[in-house]
């Protein structure tokens, strides 16, 4: 019965799926494709997907995930630029892939445990004030992950790939308990992308040292 009820859910919210939603998880899910290809179209693709989730966000009291989108933004652009800049000399692409070294994963982590640290606070203070829907443990994970995976991708780390594994996990039940099925379909797809990304860049690196 209980799996029944989670399928008839499932098909029902593809079914009120609205269009801001449709056109937001298709550009999602090309704006990963993009990414695992180290394509610049990852950024102008993903521009249109973090804005229209802004909106979605807000309206579904995921704060936390609004404000990972208002960072998406911000950064699709700093990103944008970086990957775009040549060397005046060989006219090569001057951020390449690559692995992180120790001090950059004790960056990273503390970077998110400071993200999480925030957010969760954030989020425990408005779900008391005013926004008693919000989930400050689940949406401060995927939030805080999120956070760390886009600032890591702007620098071509192949362990963004893991922080965005992370995300897509926890975003799944996030937003299919919100309502949003259609999005949480969008972060199965951009599970395996994800995972399918690492693979990839790990590859590139490892045959660029060889």
């Amino acid at each position: 019965m209980v799996i029944a009820s989670i399928l008839e859910q499932f098909l029902q919210g593809i079914l009120d799926t609205g269009m801001v939603e449709f056109i937001a998880v298709i550009a999602g899910i090309a704006s990963v494709w993009f990414s695992r290809k180290a394509h610049i179209l990852v950024y102008p693709i993903g521009l249109i997907n973090t804005l229209l989730y802004i909106y979605l966000s807000f309206k579904g009291s995921l704060y936390g995930e609004a404000s990972v989108n208002i960072y998406y933004s911000v950064m699709s652009i700093y990103g944008w630029i970086q990957w775009s800049k040549k060397d005046l000399q060989t006219n090569d692409l001057k951020l390449q892939i690559q692995f992180s070294n120790r001090k950059e994963w004790i960056e990273q982590l503390l970077f998110f445990s400071c993200c999480y640290a925030f957010i969760f606070s954030a989020l425990t203070w408005l779900k008391q004030s005013f926004a008693p829907a919000a989930i400050p443990w689940a949406d401060g994970f995927a939030s805080a992950s999120a956070f760390t995976g886009m600032w890591l991708m702007t620098r071509k780390k192949v362990e963004s790939w893991i922080w965005w594994t992370a995300t897509n996990i926890a975003s799944i039940p996030l937003y299919f308990m919100k309502g949003y099925v259609f999005t949480s379909v969008q972060f199965m797809v951009l599970l395996v992308l994800s995972i399918a990304g690492l693979i990839s860049w790990r590859k590139k690196v490892m045959y660029e040292l060889c």
